[in-house]
C-alpha cells in the first residue's frame, strides 16, 4: 500500500514538475514575442510609399534599394536611378507620339527634357511623395538636395520595372503619379486600345 502511494505520489511530483516547464517555456516564448522591436519608421515609411504610388513590390528590398543613396551604402540607388530615366523617357515618348505621331525631334526632345529635368519637374514629383523625408543618405548629405530626391524618385521607376518585369507597368505608375492619378492612371496597353476605339467611333460618325 505504501509503495502504490509513493509511486502516485511520485508521478504527481513529475506531472507537476513538467507543467511547471511547460508555463515557463510559453512565458518565455510570450516575452520574446513581445520584446520583439516594431516596423522601423523606415519600413513604415517605405509602406506608405506604397500606396501613394499605387503599386506593392513583390520585393521590397527593391524598394529598399532605391530609397538608399549613395552616400549611405554601396548598396544604393544609383543603378536603378539610371533604369527610371530610360523608362520614364520611353514612356514620355510613346505617350508623346500617340497622341501626335508627325511631331518634331525637337519637340519630342523638349517634352522629355522638361519632365525629366533635375531642378523643376523630377524633383518637386519626389517632393511631393515626400522622399526627402524617408531616403537614406549620410549625415553631411542634404536629403532636400535636387539631385537626391530624383535620384530616389527615379529609381523609384527602376525598381517597379525590375520587379514587375514590365517597363510598361513601371511607365504607367510613373505617369500616374507624375499626373497625380497614381490611383487611377490606365495602363499602358489599355489606354492604347482605348484610343484605337475612340478614332474607331470618330471614323464611323464622319462616315
Amino acid at each position: 500500500m505504501a509503495s502504490r502511494r509513493f509511486t502516485v505520489f511520485t508521478l504527481l511530483v513529475l506531472a507537476a514538475f513538467f507543467f511547471l516547464q511547460v508555463l515557463a517555456v510559453n512565458d518565455l516564448d510570450y516575452m520574446r514575442i513581445k520584446a520583439k522591436p516594431s516596423a522601423s519608421p523606415f519600413e513604415l515609411a517605405l509602406e506608405l510609399l506604397q500606396k501613394k504610388i499605387n503599386y506593392t513590390f513583390l520585393k521590397i528590398d527593391l524598394l529598399r534599394r532605391a530609397m538608399t543613396h549613395p552616400s549611405f551604402s554601396e548598396e544604393n540607388n544609383k543603378a536603378l536611378s539610371i533604369l527610371g530615366v530610360n523608362v520614364i523617357n520611353t514612356f514620355v515618348s510613346m505617350i508623346s507620339l500617340r497622341k501626335d505621331i508627325d511631331i518634331s525631334p525637337k519637340e519630342l526632345n523638349r517634352l522629355i527634357s522638361e519632365i525629366s529635368k533635375v531642378e523643376t519637374s523630377c524633383a518637386a514629383d519626389g517632393m511631393r511623395l515626400g522622399l526627402h523625408k524617408m531616403v537614406r543618405i549620410s549625415p553631411k548629405t542634404n536629403a532636400t538636395a535636387p539631385s537626391v530626391v530624383c535620384g530616389a524618385f527615379r529609381a523609384i521607376f527602376g525598381a517597379v520595372a525590375i520587379d514587375s518585369g514590365k517597363s510598361d507597368d513601371a511607365g504607367s505608375i510613373f505617369w500616374g503619379v507624375h499626373t497625380g492619378e497614381a490611383r487611377t492612371a490606365l495602363p499602358l496597353k489599355v489606354e492604347i486600345i482605348f484610343m484605337k476605339e475612340q478614332n474607331t467611333d470618330r471614323n464611323r460618325a464622319n462616315n
